[in-house]
Parts: C-alpha cells; sequence; structure tokens
C-alpha cells in the first residue's frame, strides 16, 4: 500500500508546477524592510568608533591612524545597532544580502582624503 501512495505523489510532483523558485534565473524581490548588509560612506566618516563599541559581535573595526574602517561579514549579525548610533550617518543597511562565502571575508574601506 505504501508503494501506490508514493507513486501517487511522484506522478503528481511530475506534472504540477515547481513550488520552488529557480534562483539564479528568477531572483526574488526584497521587502522594503529587509536587512541585508552594512554599506558605508567612506567620505563622510569621522572615525569615532562609536560604530565599534555599540557592535554586540564585534564585527566592526577602525583604525584612526591610516583611515581604514573594516567590518567583518560572517561576524556581523545585522543587528543595525550600528546604523542607528552614527553621529554622521554614514552607516546605511542596503536592501540585498551578502552573497554566500565559505570562508571568512573581511570587507575594507579605506578613506582616500586627508
Amino acid at each position: 500500500m505504501g508503494i501506490m501512495k508514493f507513486t501517487k505523489v511522484v506522478l503528481q510532483n511530475l506534472f504540477r508546477k515547481p513550488a520552488t523558485r529557480m534562483y539564479p534565473v528568477s531572483k526574488r524581490a526584497y521587502f522594503a524592510n529587509t536587512r541585508g548588509h552594512i554599506a558605508i560612506e567612506i567620505e563622510s566618516c569621522i572615525y569615532c568608533g562609536i560604530c565599534v563599541k555599540k557592535c554586540p559581535t564585534h564585527a566592526i573595526s577602525i583604525d584612526k591612524g591610516t583611515k581604514c574602517w573594516s567590518i567583518e561579514r560572517l561576524k556581523c549579525i545585522q543587528c543595525n545597532s550600528c546604523v542607528e548610533t552614527c553621529p554622521k550617518k554614514c552607516l546605511t543597511m542596503e536592501n540585498a544580502y551578502t552573497p554566500p562565502v565559505t570562508g571568512s571575508v573581511e570587507d575594507l574601506k579605506e578613506s582616500f582624503h586627508a
């Protein structure tokens, strides 16, 4: 009896529309309040370090001497704390996800103005 039920389900699924999207071909539209990943407008950053102090996972680091801002993408939990506390509002939450990775990824942004 179990084989008959299994065969019925297989045949039904053969002629039915797929339940999932064909991901690389048809991408899903993001919702308006999707928390994707952190982006920075490095030209307006004053390197105050408030975002570093507010990050609960210590994913953000700043080097004031060389004017470098970096974030470890696998540590970031997209909690939006750094974006809310930035006094210059140079941090934003992008409405797109970070691409999948297999190892540790650190995004490094350097300022080129003196």
